[in-house]
């Protein structure tokens, strides 16, 4: 009976890699993951805070919500957009999409 239990750990220990073998395909597919979906999104968030960061008085901006308009004023948390002439909106910073070149609004 002793020599059986014996036998039994003697053949699940000759496993040379000693099971890395079955992690192997979880790790690549993290891997894979990592570079495909989270690297690139960690990357643009750090590109949008910068935008965020660059904002000025007079830059000419498109909301997230699609409204084109003309910085006026900058908070800390907000931002005052003119949208048309004596038309002022106020928005959060994280809903401003994108910087237009300067001289957009006027070709519009």
């Amino acid at each position: 009976m002793i020599s059986l239990a014996h036998a039994q750990t003697a053949a699940a220990s000759s496993d040379p890699t000693g099971g890395l073998m079955g992690l192997l395909p979880m790790i690549l597919m993290f891997v894979v993951l990592w570079f495909l979906m989270i690297r690139p999104q960690m990357k643009k968030a750090k590109e949008h805070k910068a935008l965020l960061g660059a904002l000025a008085k007079g830059d000419e901006v498109v909301t997230q919500g699609g409204i084109v308009g003309k910085i006026v004023k900058v908070g800390e948390n907000y931002v005052t957009v003119e949208i048309a002439e004596g038309t002022e909106v106020v928005v959060q910073k994280p809903s401003i999409g994108l910087v237009l070149p300067k001289g957009t609004l006027k070709s519009l």
